[in-house]
């Protein structure tokens, strides 16, 4: 019987507002044997849920994983493609919840069993957030990012903004680190700086963020969400039951709207960031400052400095700038000093694979910006350089390039395609750039092998370089096409520019 049909599950479901509620004997299905599934599932059970796990994986680490989770207590572990066709019983009883990891699509099998029997379906951000609250320990406040691009940038310049100040942060959800992992560190941290990804926000409902921010949006998995118009209404609730500050992008439109149709708690306020200068209620820069005027009480004739666009690097593209006034934001909604704003920023240091220097020989700038899985990713990464040969391809993800083709036709000098079908690519150069030389790994390398695709696809692009170009990996599409992930797509091509470009004669540039 389902909660839909049984007011006491129903109701029992509903309860499950902390760790110290009543779990026991809950059966729940998890979904997904990986990082957030691993994770779920060991917190589950540490909680006296009677748990079953699932997975189309049958990798020497998922029968690893599944070892681990029966030596601690799983009902079982059912591995390989039949064990997600349909929803599973749980010691011979009807699963009364299921909790899915976030990459699994609402029409899988399994889930979509599970909305037609109206059994309840959480993600692992929903169940974090329901035992986020545990007796003789300290609630850490969230401050929650999303965006279709930027979202790890900023969740590390705001843990390390956080960290600056003194609080103990830190940053976890997408970016890596499970947040049921570390609510079950033993560290009590303060605050957690909240990466969430559109899946993880679709299966979240009670999420009260104390600051939240929705960085920008552009067209990105419309195969998971069906459409556009679903994927917008996703990433809009980030901002739901917000507490202190919904944060949204001045220069997209899509942004404010979200935060104004959102249902936020009593005295949350809007504030805004830009690029530009800030007017009432936001930050923004002015000359090379980054300044508030949401945070202070002379707001109306006054802006208080955070820091300056030197704080950032060397190099601090328009899209860095934004992401580090909206971390900026963030730390400022949960009282942070405009001095340890500075010295957050002064101290964070970017990941690998986002506009990633590595290499310069001969006057040619080699640039790793894997990281950029869509179109508007790849839109901040090429507007930063000009004379562009440009390394591009992979899984589209039902996205168009036309308008990022069209922005950038006269600074490219020439495009590599990789990736096992970028016909969408491809097609779009020959619309809205046909004088632009385009060339193709798959003509001399296997579909299926990307370091062998992108050791080509670096050769081709040192013949069409010069002394003031910059050859540049920025995809515009996902990876797993040809590679495991982004990060093996960003080391293929370092591995290849060390080999290939600089043999013995030069050091890299990390």
């Amino acid at each position: 019987m389902t909660a839909a049909q049984n007011p006491a599950l129903a109701e029992r479901l509903d309860s499950l507002r902390s760790w110290d509620a009543d779990w026991s004997g809950l059966r729940v299905v998890v979904t997904g044997i990986g990082v957030s599934g691993f994770a779920a599932a060991d917190t589950l059970i540490e909680l006296g849920a009677q748990v079953v796990v699932v997975d189309s994986a049958t990798s020497d680490t998922a029968r690893a994983q599944a070892d681990t989770l029966k030596i601690v207590g799983a009902v079982d572990v059912l591995l390989g493609p039949d064990a997600v066709d349909h929803l599973p019983l749980v010691n011979g009883e009807p699963a009364e919840l299921v909790v899915t990891s976030p990459g699994w699509r609402p029409d899988q099998a399994l889930l979509a069993e599970a909305a037609r029997r109206h059994v309840a379906v959480w993600g692992d951000i929903e169940l974090a957030w329901r035992v986020s609250v545990r007796e003789g320990r300290k609630t850490p406040e969230w401050v929650a990012i999303t965006g279709t691009n930027g979202k790890t940038t900023t969740v590390g310049m705001t843990e390390s903004i956080l960290q600056a100040a003194g609080l103990k942060a830190i940053a976890v959800g997408n970016v890596g680190t499970p947040v049921l992992d570390a609510l079950r560190d033993p560290v009590e941290y303060d605050v957690f700086a909240v990466e969430l990804s559109s899946f993880q926000l679709h299966w979240s409902e009670s999420l009260s963020p104390l600051a939240s921010v929705c960085l920008n949006v552009a067209e990105d998995h419309v195969d998971w969400h069906g459409s556009y118009e679903s994927y917008l209404a996703d990433k809009a609730k980030i901002y739901r039951n917000t507490k202190v500050a919904a944060v949204y992008n001045a220069e997209q439109r899509e942004t404010e709207a979200m935060v104004e149709e959102a249902d936020v708690v009593e005295g949350c306020r809007a504030i805004a960031f830009t690029t530009g200068s800030p007017g009432l209620s936001m930050v923004g820069v002015v000359e090379d400052l980054l300044v508030d005027r949401a945070f202070i009480e002379e707001r109306r004739n006054s802006a208080q400095e955070l820091a300056s666009l030197a704080d950032l690097g060397p190099v601090a593209p328009r899209h860095m700038v934004a992401n580090a006034l909206a971390a900026a934001a963030l730390a400022r909604a949960a009282g942070v000093s405009p001095e340890a704003v500075r010295k957050g920023l002064q101290d964070y240091l970017p990941g690998s694979h986002r506009i990633q220097a590595v290499a310069k020989q001969d006057g040619i700038l080699w640039i790793n910006d894997s990281k950029a899985t869509n179109p508007h990713a790849a839109d901040a990464a090429l507007g930063s350089f000009k004379n562009v040969i440009w390394i591009a391809g992979g899984l589209a993800k039902g996205v168009q390039y036309d308008e990022l083709v069209l922005a950038h036709r006269e600074r490219l000098k020439a495009v590599v395609l990789i990736g096992a079908e970028s016909r969408e690519l491809r097609e779009a150069l020959a619309r809205q750039s046909p004088d632009t030389p385009v060339l193709d790994t798959l003509e001399a390398a296997a579909a299926d092998d990307g370091d062998s695709a992108m050791r080509r696809a670096v050769t081709m692009a040192r013949g069409q370089a010069a002394s003031g170009d910059t050859v540049l990996l920025a995809p515009a599409a996902a990876s797993m096409d040809q590679f495991v992930s982004y990060a093996h797509r960003g080391q293929a091509f370092i591995d290849a520019v060390r080999d290939v470009v600089l043999g013995q004669a030069g050091d890299t540039e990390e």
